[in-house]
């Protein structure tokens, strides 16, 4: 779409930068000092003072590197918000390219923002009843939550027990719903749409 250019340039910087940072993470992990015991029969091990030289020797090369890897790690995060204000930008400019997306209710919209603002996390109990509280303590109601999970605006990470608590985050899909609608208003009119009249209680003429 027009303007994508610069988020597919931001793109390529993330994959330059998390290669790098590869690079020197794998790097520091060659330049470790080897310290492994050795098996029966082999070589002795060295002794103290050939294993301070090499700490010695080894310490400003993993330095370096480690430094090196966490530079490329900043500018890799730093890319990565760049290119996703980018395609949010380009979609607000460009509705014809946008998903379809659901018109939530004031409620939804509202249990939306919770989680995304302070995030949230879902609970099972015994029997099954799951609750959901927000990052505040406040619970969202089942309703509203069925109807963002329906539609992917939110993400359940399902790595840990439902019992212990999984945490939910908001999806790019539910960023761009937050962007384009406010509570309590309807969503702008797609192109080649003419608005329906309203209704005044008039006498036609």
């Amino acid at each position: 779409m027009p303007g994508s250019r610069a988020s597919l340039e931001t793109l390529g910087e993330v994959v330059a930068s998390a290669s790098v940072a590869a690079s020197q993470l794998a790097r520091a992990v060659a330049d470790n000092p080897l310290e492994a015991a050795v098996f029966a029969g082999g070589p002795p091990l060295d002794d103290a003072a050939m294993r301070r030289a090499r700490h010695t020797e080894a310490a400003p090369l993993l330095a370096e590197s480690l430094t090196t890897a966490a530079h490329h790690l900043d500018l890799c995060a730093t890319c990565c918000h760049y290119t996703a204000s980018g395609i949010t930008r380009d979609l607000k400019e460009h509705p014809e390219h946008r998903p379809p997306l659901p018109q939530l209710t004031d409620a939804q919209y509202t249990a939306l923002e919770k989680i995304a603002q302070g995030g949230a996390r879902r609970y099972e109990r015994r029997g099954g009843s799951r609750s959901v509280l927000a990052g505040d303590g406040k619970t969202i109601h089942a309703k509203p939550f069925g109807v963002l999970q329906e539609h992917r605006l939110i993400r359940i990470d399902t790595r840990t027990s439902a019992v212990a608590g999984q945490d939910l985050r908001i999806t790019a899909a539910g960023k761009l719903v937050l962007d384009l609608q406010k509570p309590g208003r309807s969503p702008a009119a797609s192109p080649g749409t003419v608005p329906m009249p309203r209704n005044t209680g008039g006498r036609r003429r």
